[in-house]
């Protein structure tokens, strides 16, 4: 065995020997340090999930796809004008006909009207606080919509305007509980009487705002022959899914002179309508993303200068315990570097014991997440590699100077020491 393999040996076995003899001191040492390892960790680990979320559900809804209506979804350029904003004309099929004869570069337009706070009857069971959307067809290939039992709207019933309708998972349970199926069966709402032709799977709320689970799917020419879809109240969202392989820049900017024309917007004028597409909310949550990595930065930097200093603390004592110890050894022959090495190890490996603590508690509240709060995280190899090397490098910082002090005692001294 190498003398450099026999100090790394020792320096481990007294680091966990202090940690034996001094629990209390050192539980309070090492907690700054794993305070400050957790904030790095688990907010890493946080950001990533929710990117990787936000990611995959921008991959399911279309990350090329435009929705077009009166409201903006961020300020467009300055104050947010809700005022000017609420008098637009709403969007009607014939914009979607404009759109879908005179852009090449579209694949699928359509258009859907949401209604709040419906309330479904079935018997004796009644479910309220429920959105209705009236879709025109083409509307499932832009939302993937996906059926767990029965059928999606036909194009016959679609451009028909006929009394089918699709329910979402939540209404489905509250109108029919007891799993009886919903097919084929009668509900009302809007003072009309519809007919159940499917069920929709389980999905919670997207980005885009829409909430399938408390919902129902009907036609929108059925809507327009039970209320004004075109007064103020209302207002219909145009949903323009581009071409495979085009750009949404160059799609959004023929879209947007169909729509002048049609709309007969003089030059010059501003648009009465807004466009709005899903990259506008990522990137406002990239930024917030990066206001809290650099908040909980800040936070960690702090709990890892206090823990330094515990540790440093720790690594004092620990030399002037040892004193006589280091005497002998040094009249023994052994090197300044062999001393300087062994209590930088032991630095060291106290601050990974730290560290490995709040790995420890990020990967326990990882599991939690996953699997009782349904939130997907996503786990990092190389958070825990950054979390290891911040440990090494603040036990370095921390273990230095009491090393160094450690190795430039006087063996003649040190002995007599008491």
């Amino acid at each position: 065995m190498t003398n450099a393999t026999q100090i790394i040996g020792t320096s481990i076995v007294q680091a966990f020997q202090e940690l034996r003899a001094n629990k209390l001191r050192t539980f309070l040492s090492l907690l700054g340090i794993s305070i400050g390892i957790f904030c790095i960790i688990a907010v890493r680990t946080v950001l990533d999930s929710l990117k990787n979320n936000i990611q995959q559900e921008m991959a399911t809804l279309g990350s090329d796809v435009l929705y077009v209506g009166r409201w903006p979804w961020m300020d467009e350029g300055g104050d947010y004008k809700w005022w000017e904003y609420w008098r637009r004309r709403s969007m009607t099929p014939t914009e979607v006909k404009a759109i879908t004869s005179q852009v090449p570069d579209v694949a699928v337009a359509t258009l859907c009207l949401t209604s709040r706070n419906l309330t479904l009857k079935h018997n004796d069971q009644e479910v309220g606080s429920i959105a209705g959307y009236a879709v025109m067809n083409d509307f499932d290939k832009i939302q993937n919509i996906e059926i767990a039992e029965g059928r999606y709207l036909n194009i016959s019933e679609l451009d028909g305007g006929s009394n089918s309708v699709v329910l979402g998972d939540e209404v489905c349970k509250g109108l029919f509980p007891g799993n009886v199926s919903a097919m084929g069966k009668s509900i009302n709402f809007m003072g009309r009487k519809f007919e159940v032709v499917g069920v929709m799977k389980k999905v919670g709320q997207n980005m885009a705002g829409f909430d399938f689970d408390n919902a129902v799917i009907y036609p929108y020419y059925m809507a327009a022959n039970i209320i004004d879809v075109r007064s103020l109240e209302h207002d219909p969202l145009l949903a323009v899914k581009a071409a495979a392989g085009k750009n949404l820049d160059e799609v959004k900017y023929e879209v947007e002179g169909v729509l002048r024309r049609v709309r007969k917007v003089k030059p010059g004028q501003a648009n009465d309508f807004a466009i709005n597409h899903l990259s506008q909310i990522s990137d406002r949550i990239e930024s917030v993303f990066v206001g809290i990595d650099l908040a909980a930065l800040i936070i960690s930097v702090f709990s890892l200068l206090v823990g330094a200093f515990g540790i440093a603390n720790i690594m004092f004592v620990t030399v002037k315990e040892r004193t006589k110890i280091i005497g002998l050894k040094k009249a023994i022959g052994a090197r300044r570097s062999s001393i300087l090495l062994e209590f930088l190890l032991e630095a060291i490996v106290l601050c990974l014991v730290g560290g490995g603590a709040g790995i420890l508690v990020v990967l326990i509240l990882s599991l939690i997440m996953t699997y009782g709060v349904n939130f997907h995280v996503t786990l990092s190899m190389t958070n825990f590699l950054l979390g290891i090397s911040v440990s090494v490098f603040v036990g370095v910082l921390s273990g230095f100077i009491p090393a160094r002090s450690a190795s430039r005692l006087d063996p003649v001294v040190a002995i007599r020491t008491n």
